[in-house]
């Protein structure tokens, strides 16, 4: 019988001969190393052989795996490992099948053992420096790789250290921290080709096991992923987070919460390596995902509400870690994405644009927040960045349109995006609220530069007018009309200058005429608007160190506090029903005494004395606001001489920020004395433009007498220089008088003809 037997053997092909005898009698003994070294011998001789040897291996370990046979299954892995690590023919690739199936065999069992058994292949480091680097990332293989170690990665449960002993307490290892070394590696040594095949089955993972909520272990394993990648490669990771996430799209708001989540904790960490437009596609894609969540029917309800703040979380991360170039870049390309209503477009936006701008609105906020939580601590490398380069017109114009928003939340995110940027000495929360005690605030005060005097000078009339217009609108609340202040205040304190100063008081004066006059606001929110005007004038007299506008601004306060409280700080949203509105002279600003002040502290108060009428502010310094498609009169009316009413000059309409303008502003622009010699200029090149530019019927209409109020004043003037005017209702020269020998002064509105 033995006979037979030794026949039976002898007839087995050589290599299962040489597999069989590596196996000892007694699984104690170990493998069998004379044997081992035969197996080798005989692999490295006669390769072709490589990949039934590998086969035959798993066979056999297959069927001590069913019969339990541990310590049979322990030697077979051990004598793949050797000739993994021995060999390095081509035909290797074949002998992976074989080790790629056994690990896989491993994993599948309920046996700890084996488990743990399973990762402590070297297979990927092998593959990875052999011939088979090409033939390692083929999806056949990555798809059980990279299941198999993020399976070890996530059951730490499974690992039991004291039932892992080996001969070698060095070699001891923790199952799952094996598997996170060889994920690094594996991810580390992939190239920008290879990423995907490794981040695709990591993905499908995630999705078939749960795992996404709660995303603890995704946020972990990324993190792995994002921090062994080469740095060149992290865009690749975000692109196929934000590609599943596109895959996702009619998932649970969890989910998807879930994976945004993921995707912000993880993108600071590519925003170093994005440059160019990989940058604007990160936030053209980020913005796209908050589009179609406010378009969801849902998206009212809390689970979306956390999806889209995980959304501007990702925003806000991947802005931070961005060079400042690139911060102002993505500020304004946010601001582009925001929907406001045009004046020349009928319909107005709607309430789904309406969240859309609340959200966009957030995001930018978001942007900016942790820019200054990051880079606005001492010691940082962050440089002060001037106002001008801050805010550039193309981001500033349309954030002045949505400050005179129709809803007021709208408003106060506009502000607050204000604060963020004006703010370089970390002064938002003291000047918060409204106060007349500035001294105790500790502000931090320095001199205004000359970049920020320049923005200013040009780009002032029109950030305060609208400031001023939006305290005019009656939808507002109390925080509104304080973050308003606030605005205010921090100008103030940030461009401490002789003309800063000079408009900021002049605006004061305004807003004290608004709330004597308006008819449209609330009789609290004019005793809000005083109380603001003595705090700004309070805050500026500290800022400028004024002693006589200090004293005279403490006066005030000290008469208010005595006769009416209710002027002063703090804002209430409800006063008393019986207080007036009607107040007597003591209790307000004086103009005169604010003027001798200036001039006693050497500043020309020229400017001031001009009018308090910040409303009436000259056209020139909202051209920018008016629409260039348009070549309409009214865009040009300031040229005109002492015009009437609106009603003269029908569709002339009032001009906010992307609407049109009133005749009634340009009337009392009109009949203001303006000395200063910058607005005289821009006023002529604005007449030259239109007598240049605009057709003839128009030059016509637009220089004939359309009332008799307008020919008495034309007639009065004339008087005052003591000529003798022809009767002023005769419309035009006699038929006999040829028109070169019309008197100069027959010719109306002769300025319009002057360039």
């Amino acid at each position: 019988m033995s006979g037979c037997c030794w026949c039976c053997s002898a007839l087995r092909p050589r290599y299962k001969r040489l597999v069989d005898n590596i196996f000892p009698v007694n699984p104690q003994d170990g493998l069998v190393k004379n044997n081992m070294e035969k197996l080798t011998f005989y692999s490295l001789s006669s390769p072709e052989k490589l990949d039934r040897i590998g086969e035959y291996l798993f066979q056999r370990a297959s069927r001590d795996i069913y019969r339990r046979r541990n310590g049979f299954v322990v030697i077979a892995m051990e004598a793949m490992d050797q000739l993994l690590v021995a060999c390095h023919a081509q035909t290797l690739n074949l002998f992976v099948e074989s080790f790629l199936k056994m690990i896989q065999k491993l994993l599948e069992s309920t046996d700890p053992q084996l488990q743990i058994l399973a990762t402590q292949s070297g297979v990927v480091r092998k593959t990875l420096s052999d011939d088979l680097v090409e033939n390692i990332w083929e999806p056949v293989h990555m798809d059980k790789i990279v299941p198999s170690l993020l399976y070890n990665m996530q059951n730490s449960r499974y690992s039991n250290k004291e039932d892992t002993t080996q001969n070698n307490p060095t070699e001891q290892s923790d199952p799952p921290q094996f598997a996170e070394t060889c994920m690094r590696e594996l991810v580390g040594r992939a190239s920008f080709g290879h990423i995907r095949c490794v981040i695709r089955p990591v993905l499908r993972h995630l999705d078939n096991h749960q795992l996404w909520v709660p995303n603890y272990f995704a946020i972990h394993t990324f993190r792995i992923i994002m921090f062994s990648i080469q740095s060149q490669y992290s865009y690749t990771v975000v692109e196929a987070l934000m590609t599943h996430l596109d895959d996702h799209s009619k998932s649970s708001p969890k989910i998807r919460t879930s994976i945004a989540d993921t995707l912000s904790k993880i993108i600071s960490i590519a925003a170093g390596e994005s440059v160019g437009p990989s940058v604007l596609e990160i936030i053209n894609s980020l913005l796209s995902h908050l589009r179609v969540s406010v378009t969801r029917n849902q998206s009212s309800s809390n689970d979306e509400q956390l999806y889209q703040e995980a959304l501007i979380n990702a925003l806000g991360e991947f802005a931070n870690h961005l060079p400042d170039y690139q911060k102002i870049e993505i500020m304004m390309f946010i601001m582009s994405k925001v929907p406001y209503s045009q004046p020349d477009r009928i319909v107005s936006v709607g309430k789904g644009d309406v969240l859309l701008q609340s959200i966009l609105l957030k995001s930018l906020l978001k942007v900016m927040y942790n820019i200054k939580k990051i880079h606005g601590h001492v010691g940082t490398k962050y440089q002060t960045i001037h106002l001008n380069t801050t805010f550039p017109p193309s981001f500033l114009e349309p954030l002045l349109r949505m400050s005179l928003a129709a809803d007021a939340e709208m408003r106060l995110l506009v502000q607050k995006i204000f604060h963020t940027l004006i703010d370089r000495h970390q002064n938002i929360t003291k000047l918060a609220k409204p106060t007349v005690n500035v001294a105790q605030l500790d502000l931090t005060i320095e001199k205004a530069s000359r970049p920020d005097v320049i923005f200013i000078r040009k780009h002032g009339p029109e950030i305060y007018l609208a400031l001023y217009e939006s305290l005019e609108l009656a939808s507002n609340k109390v925080e509104n009309v304080e973050s308003i202040y606030t605005t205010l205040a921090l100008l103030a304190v940030e461009l401490a200058s002789e003309e800063t100063i000079l408009e900021l008081l002049r605006l004061v004066l305004s807003l004290q005429d608004l709330s004597l006059t308006s008819g449209q606001i609330s009789i609290s929110l004019k005793f809000n608007l005083h109380a603001i005007v003595i705090s700004l004038l309070v805050l500026i007299s500290y800022v400028c160190n004024i002693t006589s506008l200090m004293d005279y601004a403490n006066k005030i306060v000290e008469i208010r506090r005595k006769e009416a409280s209710h002027l002063l700080p703090d804002l209430q949203f409800q006063y008393d029903t019986g207080l007036s509105s009607r107040l007597p002279p003591i209790l307000l600003v004086d103009q005169t005494v604010l003027s001798e002040c200036l001039k006693g502290a050497g500043l020309d108060s020229g400017k001031l004395q001009q009018g308090s009428g910040y409303n009436s502010i000259s056209l020139q310094h909202r051209h920018s606001w008016v629409d260039s498609g348009r070549n309409s009169l009214g865009d040009i009316n300031s040229g005109a001489a002492e015009l009437d009413s609106g009603g003269s000059s029908p569709g002339v309409q009032k001009k906010l920020p992307g609407e049109e303008l009133t005749f009634e502003s340009m009337k009392r622009i009109l009949t203001e004395n303006n000395n200063n010699h910058i607005m005289e200029e821009e006023k002529r090149l604005q007449l030259s433009h239109f007598f240049r530019n605009a057709p003839f019927q128009d030059l016509v209409s637009k220089t004939q007498p359309k009332h008799d109020v307008l020919q008495s004043k034309l007639s009065e003037i004339f008087n005052t220089l003591s000529v003798d005017p022809r009767n002023s209702s005769q419309p035009g020269p006699p038929t006999d008088t040829k028109p070169s020998q019309a008197p100069a002064y027959e010719i109306h509105f002769p300025e319009l003809f002057v360039y």
